[in-house]
C-alpha cells in the first residue's frame, strides 16, 4: 500500500546546493526531482533562482572547495 495521500518532500536550502552541483555534472532535472520525490519544478525553481536564492553561490563555493 502506497502513502499518496502525504504531500511530497520538501526541499530545503542544502538540498537547493545539492541540486546545482547534480545539474552542473549533467544529471537530467527529473532525475534529480525523482531522487528528492518532489515534482521537477521545484528543482527548476532552484535552479532559475526563483527559490532558495545563494544556493548557486553556495554550491560553486562546495564546488572549488
Amino acid at each position: 500500500m502506497t502513502n499518496d495521500n502525504m504531500p511530497s518532500y520538501a526541499l530545503t536550502f542544502d538540498d537547493a546546493v545539492q541540486i546545482w552541483l547534480r545539474h552542473w555534472t549533467g544529471e537530467f532535472q527529473n532525475r534529480i526531482a525523482a531522487s528528492f520525490d518532489v515534482n521537477p519544478g521545484r528543482v527548476n525553481e532552484v535552479l532559475k533562482e526563483r527559490k532558495f536564492i545563494g544556493s548557486r553561490d553556495a554550491a560553486l563555493q562546495k564546488r572549488t572547495a
